[in-house]
């Protein structure tokens, strides 16, 4: 079995270690052909993820332009801990505020830590927030992942 077999990530894997991030960097392409790369909070939206973000930003902009990104969630800090995915994505540019105001609490849960107190105090402002704000759903077209802690520490 090839090293990059080892590796790879099942679907359920790759769902798990989405689901327990909190950043991803989010590459669309700028005005003038080249990438621009964010990173953004984020929580799990089937096999890809969802966020928020100003709807005046570069990379809105850029998605209304052309609503393909390249997402990429990673971590570990030595070879044997490396793990990440990388996702191209088809995006959904979402303007209906219920579903904004869903995202934002959803978010909003995820760093809290379901510090429902936290939660209950933000929904104004995240109500507030919606207005200014857009959805965006990352749904994957091609996934690449990698795991090197199921190589046991060799190389």
């Amino acid at each position: 079995m090839s090293r990059r077999a080892q590796i790879k990530m099942t679907p359920d894997e790759v769902r798990s270690y989405l689901a327990g991030g909190r950043v991803a960097n989010v590459a669309t392409i700028g005005p003038k052909g080249r990438p621009h790369i964010v990173p953004v909070f984020y929580i799990p939206a089937g096999d890809g993820i969802a966020t928020w973000t100003y709807g005046s930003s570069q990379k809105v902009a850029n998605l209304r332009r052309l609503p393909e990104a390249t997402v990429l969630v990673e971590t570990g800090e030595v070879y044997e801990e490396l793990r990440g995915v990388s996702m191209e994505c088809d995006v959904e540019i979402i303007e209906e505020t219920e579903e904004i105001v869903r995202i934002g609490t959803e978010l909003l849960v995820k760093m809290a830590k379901g510090a429902d107190e936290v939660v209950t105090a933000a929904a104004q402002f995240i109500r507030q927030q919606a207005e200014k704000r857009v959805g965006l759903v990352f749904r994957p077209t091609k996934v690449v992942s990698w795991d090197h802690t199921k190589l046991g520490g060799t190389y």
